[in-house]
């Protein structure tokens, strides 16, 4: 049972609450950085400046000029991920996270963009490289990419799931056994993983992306 009995409700699982949660979150923290906008910026707008300039540089750096195309939707994933992780830190929070759903959903986004691009960019050729270089070698070929793309989103999901939950439970049961003694360092240590697990599922995301729209083979 969480602390805030008002997010709980018969209608809808705890997640998709928390999913809403953050997601009114980020649109309040946008529309007040956008409404308080100034020439010479306050905290608040040079700290946003700050976090969507480094996500602009990762994006760029990461998927080059074209990635410029696809920065609403890593920027969204990103701060989404990083704030639905930290909310799990707050106590009588849920993390939307660490729920596999919610990231299932994220990572078949991911997916099928990703093919979506490389049908776009390579036409027939993107279809072509799933079948290997010969095409007595198709059957042999086919089922092997076929797997191993459909393991990506599986991946992002399970990784992002295990680490957010897996952390929750490890904190619930070492503020148990030693309340006054671990929390500090297990509180650092998850909020780091935090930032990590948003790091790696949108780099992850980019590659897969930008990987598709490169060199069909």
């Amino acid at each position: 049972m969480h602390a805030l009995s008002f997010f709980q409700n018969p209608f809808f699982p705890d997640h998709v609450t928390y999913t809403w949660f953050v997601m009114a979150l980020l649109i309040l923290g946008g529309l007040l950085v956008r409404g308080g906008m100034e020439l010479y910026p306050g905290k608040l707008q040079n700290f946003m400046e700050v976090v969507i300039g480094g996500l602009d540089s990762l994006v760029t750096d990461t998927m080059g000029h074209e990635g410029k195309n696809f920065f609403p939707l890593i920027a969204t994933i990103a701060l989404f991920i990083l704030v639905s992780n930290l909310l799990g830190l707050v106590p009588g929070f849920g993390s939307p996270t660490a729920n596999l759903n919610t990231n299932a959903a994220m990572a078949i986004v991911v997916f099928i963009l990703t093919h979506i691009m490389g049908v776009k960019v390579h036409g027939g050729k993107y279809i072509k490289q799933f079948m290997g270089p010969v095409w007595w070698l198709t059957p042999l070929i086919l089922p092997i990419e076929i797997v191993s793309h459909i393991v990506r989103p599986v991946s992002l999901s399970i990784r992002l799931f295990g680490n957010m939950e897996g952390g929750h439970i490890v904190i619930a049961v070492l503020l148990i056994l030693a309340p006054f003694l671990v929390p500090v360092p297990i509180l650092i240590l998850k909020l780091l993983i935090c930032f990590i697990q948003t790091l790696v599922f949108t780099l992850l995301a980019m590659m897969y992306i930008g990987g598709a729209m490169g060199e069909a083979h």
